[in-house]
């Protein structure tokens, strides 16, 4: 099991700890401009809810909290984990109503399948290649059978390493891969992909996102 003092993850918190007040004010409302990513978590909760019949469901790398208060806007019952401690102090002051916890996706303090949804957008991009079967074996085992996952990624075939990022000093790696990659990764882990939707970059972004929905599928 991989550990929240592992250097990646040391490192990955403390940069997004340092970038946390400029990050709230580039992407705190991102979803006003982007209706597929809308219309994409639409679909999700939709079917936790008319599928599942709902249940708890967990924003891995919340950030300064946007994406889950819409998935609460949405009428699920969303919660937000995040390595970085000042992105989780940025969501409990943004949206009070809401429980925000520090935490890595790489050994999550959450109950065997107690989770009916997760939802993953551009925080696996950190997670090194030889870490990500650790990461989907969390997400399958946090899920209950049928529980759902959706996870997004830029499409790419590099690693790239920043040290600065808008004036500010940081240390991470992010990982661009392709839908096949992530995909594989997901069903080797005995996460089925149900759902696989790549896009063209938006005028601010440099890349095709993807978007992969699976399920835990405890049969495999």
């Amino acid at each position: 099991m991989v550990t929240g003092d592992e250097p990646f993850l040391l490192a990955t918190g403390a940069s997004y700890d340092s970038v946390a007040p400029t990050y709230l004010a580039l992407f705190g409302a991102e979803l006003d401009g982007k209706p597929l990513d809308r219309a994409l978590l639409a679909a999700f909760a939709e079917m936790i809810v008319d599928r599942l019949g709902g249940g708890p469901v967990l924003d891995v790398g919340c950030g300064p909290g946007h994406i889950t208060s819409h998935l609460v806007g949405l009428g699920l019952d969303a919660t937000g984990l995040d390595l970085s401690s000042e992105m989780v102090t940025l969501a409990r002051r943004r949206y009070p109503s809401i429980e925000f916890r520090q935490g890595s996706m790489t050994a999550m303090e959450i109950p065997d399948q107690s989770l009916t949804g997760l939802v993953a957008f551009y925080s696996v991009i950190h997670v090194p290649d030889s870490h990500l079967p650790v990461v989907f074996s969390e997400f399958r085992r946090v899920l209950r059978p049928g529980g759902l996952l959706l996870v997004s990624f830029q499409v790419g075939d590099e690693e790239r390493h920043l040290s600065e990022w808008h004036g500010h000093r940081v240390d991470m790696h992010a990982y661009l891969r392709q839908p096949e990659t992530i995909a594989r990764s997901l069903e080797d882990a005995g996460l089925s992909v149900v759902l696989r939707v790549v896009r063209e970059p938006e005028p601010a972004e440099a890349m095709d996102r993807c978007y992969l929905m699976a399920r835990n599928d405890r049969r495999r």
